[in-house]
């Protein structure tokens, strides 16, 4: 990738975004020429096309299959081991990016090369100019975002294995970026850069409410993470409060490059400061903490979609509603994809225009019903979609081709196109297509089981309670199995918490699980309700914090808190124990759900 693309700014980006979206098709021609010239020597190209000009994009189309990540693993693994890269790579694989982990239960490693780093700097740096043109002032204050790195491993010869947002933030990119008036952050280097995730939030926050005036703009990767923040916040506003008044670090932080870094900017006392924040923390109801905290704050950026939608109430009880939940792009550790060009959007209609020079991207037609494929069926090849014959409305889901080495790799993510900017088509995230729950022949996928707990949470708001977090298991301990749903309820005052647990609460609680089985689908609903394969859902309401625990218990397995999202579906023994030691009571749905025949 041209160096250059790199110090596009301001207009610049944005007319260097109008051409790329413009010239979509010649881009990503372009871009397959580049990445097979390059790798045409590789023992996995050489493979599928031994004897093909590596420059006829056809017969990469007819001969090079769409696969998987166990596909693509043992030539992973061979370069882990020490072999060369040029088994799946023209360049040099410079380092292994680990996944999250918490979508398929085990993290994957995907190969990297040095330009990557330029491919996602200049993703990043469309994203002041975007939203420059929605929200003025922004240059007027600062930043401030709860970013972590995680512990680094590496592989059997020596390659580092990082998380994609570790990568990132200990690379020059990042350690060289532009200190202009866009990229002031409130956070210390030192403070992102801790291993230790306890010390960076506690450094990060104390960072954040010394600059509190200042700060126009906040947040975090994923929301997950910014409300793990608030929560942090909640347990040690004391501690940090204490820090700000005497103008004395707290003795808990011993990382040497955090204490050096908010020694010197906590140096001065500022009792008045202290006592403002202490009386905005020590009220009982922290609705609209973040703009009491923030006052000038404009919007929250996290990623609020898929999944993370989850969180959108509880971010806007402690916004008070004030703030716009702005979700800026689209990546993975495959690659990154696209971004948000209306950040202003409602959360449940943010699009993403694909950028045509991060990847190859190819789409498997799943029609205009949302039916998911089985990630073991083979794919025909005939089927694929270009990036710019895809069609408004329907569903797809993601391929991908890299300079790193995967070619035709399966993303694992279900998008619908809502429409085009310019020749480029935008994507909405549905969900990851491989998280299910299943019984019999029942497949819920993510999506659908949000949705239906989405409707069955309603149930809870006129008690003044908020659904927290939630995750399902399929239970086939017993016959017939049935649904397993946990759920963390927040209650906003005492007498909620009254009712919840009185005569009352058991009706709630089933009435919400019922409401989830109405609103799973058709087959579901029938082998509950006529075959009998499937036997009551149950809703298993868990203590306050038990969330938090499962977030701790898959980052000493391996997560990063950066990209953690709760897994949706457990597959973990351990965690399944932890989740079931936390149960407070449980609730089954006292009847069948509706079902007629077709």
């Amino acid at each position: 990738m041209d160096g250059k693309k790199l110090e596009y700014k301001g207009a610049e980006a944005l007319e260097e975004l109008q051409k790329l979206t413009t010239e979509a098709d010649k881009v990503q021609e372009d871009l397959l020429k580049a990445i097979l010239t390059r790798n045409k020597k590789t023992e996995y190209l050489q493979k599928h096309i031994t004897g093909v000009s590596m420059n006829d994009l056809t017969e990469f189309k007819q001969k090079v299959p769409v696969i998987t990540y166990k596909d693509i693993y043992p030539y992973i693994q061979r370069i882990a081991n020490g072999e060369d890269s040029s088994v799946i790579s023209g360049h040099p694989i410079t380092e292994m990016l680990s996944s999250s982990g918490t979508s398929g239960g085990k993290p994957k490693i995907m190969p990297s090369i040095a330009e990557d780093l330029d491919r996602r700097t200049f993703v990043y740096n469309l994203i002041m100019p975007i939203m420059n043109q929605y929200i003025t002032g922004l240059d007027e204050g600062k930043a401030m975002f709860l970013y972590f790195v995680k512990a680094e491993m590496s592989t059997p010869c020596g390659l580092p294995t990082r998380t994609v947002l570790t990568s990132y933030y200990k690379s020059k990119h990042f350690k060289t970026r532009s200190r202009d008036r866009y990229n002031d952050q409130t956070s210390p280097d030192e403070a992102i850069l801790c291993d230790d995730s306890n010390q960076s939030m506690y450094c990060q926050l104390l960072a954040g409410l010394i600059h509190r005036q200042q700060v126009t703009r906040l947040g975090a990767v994923f929301a997950s993470a910014m409300l793990r923040g608030i929560s942090f916040l909640e347990r040690n506003w004391i501690r940090l409060c204490s820090d700000i008044r005497s103008g004395q670090l707290n003795p808990m932080i011993t990382d040497s490059g955090c204490r050096l870094a908010m020694s010197a900017m906590i140096k001065l006392a500022d009792p008045h400061q202290a006592d403002e924040i202490e009386n905005i923390c020590s009220r009982r109801s922290w609705k609209g903490i973040v703009c009491d905290l923030w006052p000038k704050a404009k919007y929250i950026e996290a990623v609020v979609t898929g999944s993370m939608s989850q969180y959108i109430p509880t971010l806007e009880y402690y916004s008070r509603g004030k703030l716009p939940l702005v979700c800026t792009m689209y990546a993975s550790s495959e690659c990154y994809f696209g971004v948000n060009l209306q950040p202003l959007c409602d959360p449940a209609n943010v699009s993403f225009t694909l950028l045509p020079n991060m990847g190859y991207y190819e789409f498997i037609p799943l029609g205009d019903n949302e039916t998911y494929g089985n990630e073991d069926e083979e794919i025909s090849l005939a089927n694929l979609v270009d990036l710019v014959h895809v069609k408004v409305g329907f569903y797809y889901e993601l391929v991908v081709t890299t300079f790193a080495g995967l070619n035709r790799y399966r993303i694992g993510d279900v998008l619908q196109v809502t429409g085009f900017h310019n020749r480029t088509p935008q994507f909405r995230f549905i969900c990851r297509r491989n998280v299910i729950l299943s019984i019999d022949s029942d497949k819920t996928n993510e999506e659908d089981l949000h949705k239906s707990i989405m409707a069955a949470k309603r149930l809870l708001e006129p008690y003044n309670a908020l659904l927290v977090e939630y995750t399902s298991y399929a239970d086939t301990s017993s016959v017939p199995g049935h649904y397993v749903i946990y759920w963390e309820i927040k209650h906003y005052t005492p007498s909620v918490l009254e009712k919840v647990t009185s005569s009352l609460g058991p009706k709630v609680l089933q009435d919400c699980c019922i409401a989830i089985e109405e609103d799973l689908d058709y087959i579901y609903r029938r082998l509950r309700t006529n075959d009998k394969a499937i036997g009551p859902l149950e809703i298993r309401v868990v203590k306050s914090g038990t969330f938090e625990s499962l977030m701790d218990f898959f980052i000493k397995q391996g997560a990063s808190i950066n990209q953690y999202k709760t897994p949706r579906c457990i597959k973990s023994d351990a965690a399944l124990k932890l989740l079931n030691s936390n149960v407070k009571a449980c609730f089954f749905s006292p009847r069948n759900p509706t079902w007629v025949p077709l």
